[in-house]
């Protein structure tokens, strides 16, 4: 009789491969109405973020973002001025060229979604009436509306992959962190109860399609593939 799979274990939730919840306790946006002064209260890092974070107080409470290069506490922002100093959030409409920036909204008021890991920044690269064309780290532009707000610097922490890990065991528990699954196993290399790929008898099997509905032990191979076949 065959066994649950792990991307069965995974689907199910259990505490195996749950995350911790308070290692996303902190939520990176900023809210939609932003005035006035803002001032740096605390820095600190979290176990779900790639960078360290900063709490912001302003006149109607508090937010976080990831905090820039060279921030400090007590350092105060500026927030929907038109000033282009480190750390202010402005309008993209505000920001001049090739300025690095993070942090960016998709749409007006959703408080930022863009362009927030570790050591990231992207810059602006054209603008042609009311869209802002930003080159983003694939080296793809894409459009944003002016009246999208961002964070001018670069996002601290951007040496965190020069150190190797040394330990497996370091690698796990970084991973757990995240609910991330290491090491992953090869699934021809395992047994064919665990997977529908196991078994030493077809090394170089054909590619599978999973069917689009197909339950998770049974979603392995090309998922949802666009064309299949040799390219010619």
């Amino acid at each position: 009789m065959g066994k649950t799979i792990i991307q069965q274990a995974r689907g199910k939730g259990s505490f195996t491969y749950r995350v911790k919840r308070k290692a996303f306790r902190y939520k990176l946006q900023y809210p939609k109405k932003l005035e006035g002064e803002g001032k740096v209260t605390k820095l600190f890092n979290s176990a779900g973020h790639t960078a360290p974070l900063a709490k912001i107080n302003y006149k109607e409470g508090s937010f976080y973002i990831p905090a820039f290069k060279e921030m400090i506490e007590g350092q105060k922002i500026q927030l929907n001025a038109k000033e282009t100093s480190l750390g202010n959030i402005l309008k993209l409409k505000d920001i001049p060229l090739k300025t690095q920036i993070y942090n960016i909204e998709s749409r007006p008021g959703d408080g930022g979604v863009f362009i927030k890991t570790a050591g990231s920044s992207v810059l602006i690269n054209k603008k042609v009436g009311k869209d802002v064309f930003v080159v983003m780290p694939s080296k793809k532009e894409k459009k944003f509306n002016e009246n999208c707000r961002a964070i001018i610097g670069v996002i601290a922490g951007s040496g965190r992959l020069d150190k190797p890990v040394v330990k497996a065991g370091k690698k796990y528990h970084i991973k757990k962190s995240k609910s991330k699954l290491w090491p992953r196993t090869s699934a021809v290399k395992m047994n064919a109860i665990d997977h529908p790929f196991g078994s030493g008898r077809g090394k170089n099997p054909k590619s599978k399609i999973a069917k689009r509905n197909a339950p998770p032990g049974r979603k392995v191979g090309l998922i949802r593939p666009r064309r299949t076949g040799k390219k010619k």
